[in-house]
Order: C-alpha cells, then structure tokens, then sequence
C-alpha cells in the first residue's frame, strides 16, 4: 500500500479536533463518492456528511457504510459543489474534505469559498488535486512528448479531450486557499516517490516498505520532490477570528 501521508495529517487533525470539543468530530466530505475516505473516517469514530451528486455513488457508499457497521455515523446527501450552501449547515464541521472535486468545478474561487463557509471557526479544509507537474513527465516517460508540451503550455494544464478542467501546481494550490481567507498549514505531495517505484509495493518486505514509508513521508514535504508528486495535498485553516484591520492615522 501507498505510505499514506494524507491520512496522517488528517489523524492529527482530528485529534485536535477532539481537543477543541471534546466529542465525535464533524467531517464534511465533499465530492465524497462511494465513500473512500467517508467510511474509514467514520469507523475512527467520526461523525461524517458527504455531499455527492451521483445517485450510484451514494448508493455504494451506503452498502459500504452498513457493510462497515457505520451507517449511523454517516449522513449521505445528494447534492453539486454549487449549492452547498443550502445543503449543509454553515460553519458546522471540523473538518471539510474537498478531495479530487476542484479538478472538475467550474469556478475554483467559488467552490474553496463554500467549503470555507462549511467549515468551524478554528476548522481546518482539506484538498487533494492532481499536479500538473507529474502529469506532464508521465507523458514523457510514456513517449507522449506531444501531449507533455500541451500540458505545460495550457493555463490549466488539461488536454482538449479530458474530463478534467485543470490541474494545479503548488503555488496555484496555496493562492486559491489563501484567497478565500484560509491559511495554508500543510502543503504537501502525494505519491512523490511511491508512485515511481516499480512492481508491486505489496511485494517489498519489511524493511523495504519501513524504508518506503519513511521516503514518502520526508519527500512530501520536501521542494522540489513535494512539487512532483501525482498528486498535492493542503490542509487550511479558518482563523477562530478574522484579522485584525489597523487603522489608518
């Protein structure tokens, strides 16, 4: 298995969390699917909404949940990144997860805003994108020099024909968040080394996953690894009070 530097920021948030409330934390999971990270995040005992516009998804996410033993834990809502406004409860989570959802909407500004407004004061935001880094040496090392060109040419970094509306570097990550008043604590790759190791992780022994493991975690959050990852990860704070303005004299 893949070294899971995300999950690891995510423990320690929640942790925090239960710091801060002293109860179940509310995770909001928007984008969530059949529940890939819903369902885990529930049996650690969270209490966890997810927002997903397909029916068949959700569906999947609900067998899974009672296959789990956490259909109590997790509240399935139908519903597109546009009106998350009226589907869930302003400022009413710990913790929002906006995983693989900005690659796709059709306004990044707008969408960050929502799950700002979704989230607690003192809560924290979490987006994982596709780098548009990685995606352009993975055409080149499959020989596709043509499509490696247009994507680092393209402003979003896509190609014509993909179902994807961007993909994002680093500091185009960070401006998005910083931009809808979040301040960025963890910027970090995901898969930097992992995803290049050839055969099967599955078939290293012990001390060449212990090995891995610990080379994911220090490439993560080290430039320029971190900012070759195949995918990047943010985790950004809503401030407990907004910044202080000083007055002008």
């Amino acid at each position: 298995m893949r070294p899971d530097t995300v999950r690891r920021v995510l423990d320690d948030e929640l942790a925090a969390a239960r710091r801060r409330g002293g109860e179940q934390p509310r995770v909001l999971d928007v984008g969530g699917g059949s529940g890939g990270w819903a369902v885990p995040l529930a049996a650690a005992g969270c209490v966890v909404t997810v927002v997903e516009p397909s029916p068949n998804a959700l569906a999947v996410l609900r067998r899974r949940a009672v296959d789990a033993g956490v259909s109590e834990r997790i509240t399935a809502v139908q519903g597109d990144t546009d009106v998350l406004d009226d589907l869930v409860t302003p400022r009413g989570a710990d913790l929002v997860l906006g995983h693989g959802m900005l690659e796709v909407v059709d306004d990044v500004g707008a969408a960050v805003a929502r799950l700002t407004r979704a989230v607690a004061p003192g809560g924290a935001v979490s987006v994982l994108v596709a780098n548009r880094h990685a995606a352009v040496l993975n055409r080149v090392l499959a020989g596709r020099i043509v499509e490696a060109n247009q994507l680092l040419d393209d402003p979003a970094g896509r190609l014509a024909d993909e179902p994807l509306r961007r993909r994002f570097d680093t500091e185009g990550l960070r401006s998005a968040l910083v931009d809808a008043g979040l301040v960025v604590e963890v910027l970090q790759g995901y898969g930097v080394v992992t995803d290049l190791v050839p055969g099967a992780v599955g078939d290293f022994g012990p001390a060449e996953t212990d090995a891995l493991a610990r080379l994911e975690s220090a490439a993560a959050a080290r430039p320029p690894l971190r900012d070759l990852a195949s995918q990047l990860h943010a985790l950004a704070r809503r401030e407990s009070q907004p910044p202080r303005l000083e007055r002008l004299s």
